[in-house]
């Protein structure tokens, strides 16, 4: 019988990987903030840290030097999103979001570009 197992070192953790893993199956495409954008890649950081850590062998996995540099990465993971978020929320606040719409305008724009290329390239190697 197939299984499914989450694992986290709290319930909001797994409930974000749950609702991540649920969102993934059914196909949606989840709109970020940049904050959002930020925390997100905290938890994929995290993850990364808690796989490299298992991935080790016995004797060094159960050493207090594996586990405080990873305890180290967890930190230094939740310091940086902290000033990241604050910094973005600061930014947000003193442009009115002005800045964050102009930014997120030029990536639709840069996306539209991509796609306007790969559409001519094809054409060309369609027409041979």
């Amino acid at each position: 019988m197939p299984s499914l197992t989450f694992e986290g070192e709290t319930h909001d953790e797994l409930v974000r990987k749950v609702r991540r893993w649920l969102a993934s199956v059914e196909g949606e495409e989840e709109r970020l903030t940049p904050v959002q954008a930020v925390e997100k890649a905290s938890e994929i950081t995290k993850d990364a840290l808690t796989v490299i850590a298992s991935a080790a062998p016995g004797p060094i996995a159960s050493s207090d030097i594996l586990k405080g540099l990873t305890r180290m990465g967890y930190e230094a993971t939740d310091s940086t999103r902290r000033a990241v978020t604050s910094g973005l929320n600061a930014l947000a606040d003193m442009t009115g979001g002005g800045l964050l719409k102009r930014a997120d305008r030029a990536r639709k724009d840069a996306v539209y570009e991509m796609n306007a290329a790969v559409a001519r390239q094809m054409l060309k190697t369609l027409r041979g």
